[in-house]
Formats: C-alpha cells, sequence, structure tokens
C-alpha cells in the first residue's frame, strides 16, 4: 500500500516543511500506527503514506514510510518529538545532540524527557540502547564507553553530557500481547468484572514464569496486608520463594510487627476483630521495641519476632525497602527516610525483576510505577480502581488491574502457588 494522504483539512500540498518517519513492529493490532496519524491530524499537519508493508502472518512485523507536512517548522519540530514515544522516528537519522550539565541536580536546557519504554541513541553515527530506563529522566552519554543511560534529575552531576532535542532517539511502544495466555484474560486495564479465579492464575503463571526464568518478583505492598488478616499469606509466598523483593512503608512493617508480637493491628484484635484497651499504644510500643533492640533482624535474632511479613524476609534474605513519609511514627530503624535515598535504594532493588504485584497502597504502587522499565509486568490488586487509573495516567501503562478484596485474592495466590 502506498500514498495515503491524510490532512485536518484539505487535501496535504507541497507547502511548507516536510520530514519523512519510519515506524517497525506490530502497528496495525498494537494500534501504533493510527495513534501516529491521529496524532498527526491533532497537530494540525498532514500526513502521506508512502510505504506501507503489513506482516503476512500474525507473528510477523510490519513497517511503514510516512511524510509529515506542517506549515511551521516548529510544529513540525514538536510532532516529531511527539512521535518519538510512539516508535516513529525520521528516516533520514542524525546523531543525537548532546549538551553539558553545568550544574548539579538540573539538566540542561532542551533536555530530553525518556518515557518507561525501550530507548535507543544514536552517537556518532551507531545507535546504541539507553541502560536503567525509567521514566521522567534525562539520558547522559558517556563518549568514550559509548554508552547511555536514564539519569534522574536529581543526580545529574556537572560536566554530565546529556541529550537535548528529539533527534538522534528512538524508543520502542508497548505492544500488546499476541497470544490468549498470561494476561490475556484482561483486554481492559481494569479487571473489575472478570472472574477473579481466572486473574488470579494468571498472577500465578507469571510468578512461576518468572522464578523459572530465574527473575526476581517484586511485592509492592500497603498496611492494608495485616489489617485485613493477609500478613500470613503473604508471609507464605516468601517463605515458599515467590517474593524477592518488598517495597513498603513504615506502617506495613510496623502492624506486621504489632500483629506478630501483640495480636493486634491498629489495636484491633485480628482474632476477634474487637479493639484491645489502650490498643492505640500498640504499634508505638512495638516500635519502641525494635528501636531499642536496634533494628528488625536484631528482634529475629533475639527471638523477640517470631513470625510475620518482615520475620520471613529477614530469614528468607528478601531484599526489602521501607520508605518514610512525613506522617510516620517512630520509625523503625529500617525506613528511609531520605526519599531520594530510598528512591536509589528502591532502582538499586529492582535490577532482575521480571514482575511487580502491587496490593493494596497507591502511594508506593505510584512511585514504583515511575521507577519500572515497561518490559517489566506489573498488576495491581486494590479495592479501589482508582489506584490502577491512576497508574496508568502517571505512564505506568503496562498495568494491569484486579479491583478486589486484598484478603481473597492473597489466600487463593498462596494456596496456587503452594509446593505440591
Amino acid at each position: 500500500m502506498k500514498h495515503v494522504k491524510g490532512s485536518a483539512g484539505a487535501s496535504p500540498a507541497p507547502a511548507g516543511v516536510v520530514e519523512e518517519v519510519e515506524v517497525r513492529g506490530h502497528i496495525i493490532d498494537s494500534l501504533i500506527l493510527p495513534k501516529i496519524l491521529d496524532r498527526i491530524l491533532t497537530a494540525g499537519a498532514s500526513f502521506e503514506i508512502r510505504e506501507c508493508k503489513i506482516g503476512e502472518r500474525r507473528t510477523d512485523p510490519s513497517h511503514a514510510r510516512i511524510a509529515i507536512w506542517a506549515d511551521d517548522p516548529d510544529v513540525l519540530s514538536t510532532l516529531l518529538g511527539d512521535l518519538v514515544e510512539h516508535g516513529a522516528w525520521p528516516v533520514h537519522a542524525e546523531d543525537a545532540a548532546l549538551a553539558t550539565a553545568d550544574i548539579a541536580g538540573a539538566f540542561p536546557d532542551g533536555f530530553y524527557s525518556t518515557t518507561n519504554m525501550p530507548t535507543q541513541v544514536r552517537h556518532k553515527g551507531r545507535w546504541i540502547d539507553v541502560s536503567d530506563q525509567e521514566m521522567d529522566c534525562g539520558i547522559a552519554v558517556d563518549a568514550r564507553a559509548g554508552t547511555a543511560r536514564c539519569v534522574p534529575m536529581a543526580r545529574v552531576e556537572p560536566g554530565m553530557a546529556m541529550i537535548v532535542g528529539h533527534a538522534g532517539v528512538r524508543v520502542t511502544p508497548l505492544e500488546r500481547p499476541r497470544d490468549a495466555a498470561g494476561f490475556g484474560f484482561m483486554n481492559s486495564t481494569v479487571s473489575s468484572e472478570k472472574p477473579k479465579a481466572v486473574g488470579v492464575r494468571s498472577v500465578v503463571e507469571a510468578m512461576r514464569g518468572a522464578r523459572a526464568a530465574g527473575k526476581k518478583v517484586l511485592l509492592v505492598g500497603g498496611p492494608a496486608i495485616v489489617h485485613t488478616g493477609s500478613a500470613t499469606h503473604v508471609a507464605r509466598l516468601i517463605r515458599d520463594g515467590f517474593i524477592q523483593v518488598l517495597f513498603a512503608g513504615n506502617a506495613l512493617a510496623t502492624h506486621d510487627i504489632e500483629q506478630a508480637i501483640l495480636g493486634t493491628s491498629l489495636g484491633v484484635s485480628l482474632t476477634d476483630g474487637q479493639p484491645i484497651e489502650h490498643g492505640h499504644e500498640h504499634h508505638l510500643r512495638v516500635i519502641n521495641t525494635i528501636r531499642r533492640l536496634g533494628g528488625i533482624k536484631q528482634a529475629v535474632d533475639a527471638g523477640v519476632l517470631k513470625s510475620g511479613i518482615m520475620y520471613e524476609c529477614i530469614k528468607a534474605g528478601v531484599e526489602f525497602v521501607l520508605a518514610g513519609s512525613i506522617r510516620d511514627d517512630g520509625p523503625l530503624p529500617e525506613v528511609v527516610t531520605d526519599v531520594l535515598v530510598a528512591q536509589d535504594r528502591m532502582r538499586a532493588a529492582l535490577a532482575g525483576v521480571d514482575f511487580a504485584l502491587f496490593v493494596a497502597t497507591a502511594l508506593h504502587s505510584i512511585a514504583t510505577g515511575n521507577l519500572l522499565p515497561a518490559r517489566v509486568k506489573v498488576v495491581c490488586v486494590d479495592i479501589n480502581p482508582a489506584t490502577v487509573t491512576k497508574l496508568a495516567d502517571r505512564g505506568t501503562f503496562q498495568t494491569i488491574g484486579l479491583v478486589t478484596d486484598v484478603e481473597p485474592f492473597l489466600r487463593l495466590l498462596a494456596a496456587e502457588l503452594a509446593p505440591g
């Protein structure tokens, strides 16, 4: 198929400025090509599809070459930068432009802002992969090593060579699953009326697949896990080797330890659901106990902490990052109170993670989603569908949502993953 024209008004004319772009991959069934054409028209520009080759088989990639016209060079430049994020890049590629960071903690003006999708940059005529892929960062190039990596704004150092503009950058957009296995059961981002058992089985397959491939599974959890009586299910998942990394806050760890030592969560008995006299003091008392012992590991070694999520993390060597907040009591000694340090520790802990399970925490889920590359599969379980919607709105496009109560989900998940 060739020479298909489109415009926001009249047929495209040769006046103005023109640039050719190409896009490759499963551009039809993943709706990449329609998105690109719609974006061109929305910007007030015009296009002509000069070449379009559709893969003959379902697994074959497709290819399209598109000429884009705009009356204003600035409009075209902005549009081309927009299309990079949809996987389109100029046919006549040029090297990425570089600017030197002049102050610490800030990008040069005109910096390229990253997405969470796989990215390459063209340097000295060669396309190189960008490592440490993460959204909302800049890209630093090491000319001597011939490498490029994502750098958060706060970690920019003077003298870094940073990419500016969109030239010489290409992004591989996220494609739809090409089979019905795995996450195929959820065609919508938020699954509120789908069979929960089917959803759990797909999560089971994803977790088993990650572990079979030698990859890690990340759990991002909120205190509702403990409040709903689900801590024993998570502890079981850790014991059975299905969780290698845990991200949480002071609250989850505190109430988990409160349950293990005093049998309550927020001062409410998890046996009969009744509030305990002076129960509102319980979380403070266990924080104080742990602080006097020097930390969670010391409490386990001393025999004070004998069960629960944090106990199993210590026994199994699970890497955990507890990131603090302004409302924390205590906090526990392991809680990282500097948010930039917490981000760095979370980034380091994400190495090797292939699957992430977000359970009952909006803030930690969104924070973690900001750090994850698009290749990491994400399932978010929450009673509130807005949590999943917020994740997608902030760029974690790969998120699949299960709207359900936490305890039944975790109970069934632990049972399905149980050995034997």
